[in-house]
């Protein structure tokens, strides 16, 4: 999905820093997104969790836009023109509806739910997004993950998963990153990485064991969900620091919970965020922003998609800032 704000922020995002979490213990930071309309009159709004002020990573998890339930006769639902990306990964998971995802790999794609589509754009790539005329409902997330420096000019790669549910007491687990609860994703990342959809039946307690290296992040779809003690609402996101080797969550409402649990090892390096690029700095951000603008084949383009591409937006004239996670109590 593309960031289609007309004056993204421009970010300089910091790795792990020091202090460390004692291990056994946990202090959950609650994280409130924010909404962002996807563009139009008749805009479709997400709700933002990641990046923002309070924490611009989770492992290298840098990007969480959360959608729906979205009547697209009301909105018209996803359409969003071709546009690039550099730098990450995206990572598409549904709750309902479809989407129909094209690149310039020639890559022609549908995303439905409990399916993962993930697209990797290291030095450039370029895709669209369109929900399909049969879907009624869209609903779900799109989350964005960083490359690391070694990785981040790697080349284009699009790759589709189905996990099996591993189901026990009172919960539902579709594992498409990672590993958990005796799950493997086959699917191909650059740093280690969790990604999981979990349903939580009314009232119901699950314990997973974790990798203790890992911090996590617990966003909650519906429903209220008690993680490691501590309350996350509807569309909040729990974020807990490395140390841990078990998570425990409880479903305090009496429907079906339904959560998706990030996960990875501590990015270290510093990135600069600005609309769909990741780079290292300002310039990285500049000449990617150019690339685009010039049709360079950089990006490659895209067939198919009925409309002109998205043009990028002006450069802000600012000093890029470093923005670092808070300290690990």
């Amino acid at each position: 999905m593309s960031n289609v704000e007309t004056k993204p922020a421009e970010l300089r995002c910091g790795g792990a820093v020091d202090g460390e979490q004692p291990a056994g213990t946990a202090r959950v930071d609650v994280l409130t997104p924010r909404a962002v309309p996807l563009g139009g009159p008749r805009a479709m709004t997400v709700r933002r969790t990641l990046p923002q002020r309070a924490r611009t990573l989770i492992g290298a998890w840098c990007f969480a836009d959360h959608y729906g339930p979205d009547d697209v006769s009301v909105t018209g639902g996803m359409n969003v023109a071709p546009h690039p990306h550099t730098g990450l990964q995206t990572v598409s998971w549904l709750f309902t509806g479809e989407i129909e995802h094209r690149d310039s790999m020639g890559n022609h794609a549908l995303v439905r739910p409990g399916e993962l589509n993930l697209m990797t754009g290291g030095y450039g790539i370029s895709h669209s997004e369109v929900s399909t005329p049969r879907t009624t409902v869209l609903h779900g997330v799109q989350l964005w993950v960083a490359l690391p420096q070694e990785h981040r000019s790697t080349g284009r790669d699009f790759q589709h998963y189905a996990p099996e549910p591993v189901l026990t007491d009172g919960a539902e687990t579709r594992v498409f990153l990672g590993s958990l609860a005796g799950s493997v994703s086959p699917v191909t990342t650059f740093t280690p990485l969790l990604g999981a959809e979990i349903l939580l039946r009314p009232r119901a307690t699950l314990t997973l064991a974790v990798d203790p290296d890992f911090e996590h992040g617990l966003l909650v779809d519906q429903g209220e969900v008690r993680l490691a003690g501590t309350s996350v609402g509807a569309s909040e996101l729990g974020y807990l620091p490395p140390g841990l080797d078990t998570l425990t969550l409880t479903n305090q409402s009496d429907g079906i919970a339904r959560t998706v649990l990030l996960g990875g090892t501590p990015f270290e390096e510093e990135i600069v965020m600005w609309w769909n690029f990741i780079g290292r700095s300002h310039e990285d951000i500049a000449k990617a922003r150019e690339d685009w603008q010039n049709s360079s084949d950089r990006f490659g383009a895209v067939e198919g998609y009925p409309g002109d591409r998205l043009p990028a937006p002006a450069l802000p004239n600012a000093v890029i800032t470093p923005r670092r996670n808070p300290p690990r109590h």
